[in-house]
């Protein structure tokens, strides 16, 4: 029995849900976003609730059950309230800045990198050390994040480079004389 399948998503006030077979489509004040769930779920909606069950009991239709109420309730979040991460950037000289629909990153290369800001997703520098990437799509998100961080991933020794906001460095002790 699926932990996170067996709870409802509930739609907040705003939100519009469309449920057409496997297809579910949420309209909210941040934009439009559908999902494909596959043939082994049942998506209902009742009094304000999508309710995810399994067709049969197969391995795939259980693993598949929780995967897709996940999914509806990050199209239900993303459509009301978005989706941000946070990203700190540590380092002598480098510093991000948006320009235009690119983000222009200085970390440390003989050359800038010049990252294209995807549609649906906004990016503010509010100082030159600190990004805040937000969007409805979860996926689109974490995706831009995490390009973004493979740029210059943190080092051990000083800990330069991109890194998320809440994520910790394990430090290492430098050689010793």
């Amino acid at each position: 029995m699926s932990r996170v399948g067996k709870n409802p998503v509930a739609v907040p006030s705003g939100v519009d849900v469309k449920i057409d077979g496997v297809i579910v489509t949420a309209k909210g004040k941040l934009g439009e976003l559908s999902f494909r769930a596959t043939e082994d779920v049942e998506i209902t909606s009742e009094e304000g609730q999508i309710w995810v069950k399994p067709r049969n009991d197969s391995k795939r239709a259980r693993a598949m059950w929780g995967t897709a109420r996940a999914r509806i309730s990050n199209l239900v979040q993303g459509v009301s309230e978005g989706f941000t991460k946070n990203m700190e950037i540590t380092g002598t000289g480098y510093r991000a800045s948006v320009q235009g629909s690119n983000l222009n990153l200085q970390l440390g290369f003989s050359h800038d990198v010049v990252y294209p800001i995807p549609q649906g997703i906004t990016v503010k520098c509010e100082r030159p050390t600190a990004i805040s990437i937000s969007g409805a799509d979860k996926q689109a998100v974490g995706q831009m994040a995490a390009e973004i961080r493979a740029f210059r991933p943190p080092e051990p020794y000083k800990g330069k480079g991109v890194r998320y906001a809440d994520e910790e460095i394990l430090r290492k002790e430098g050689k010793k004389k």
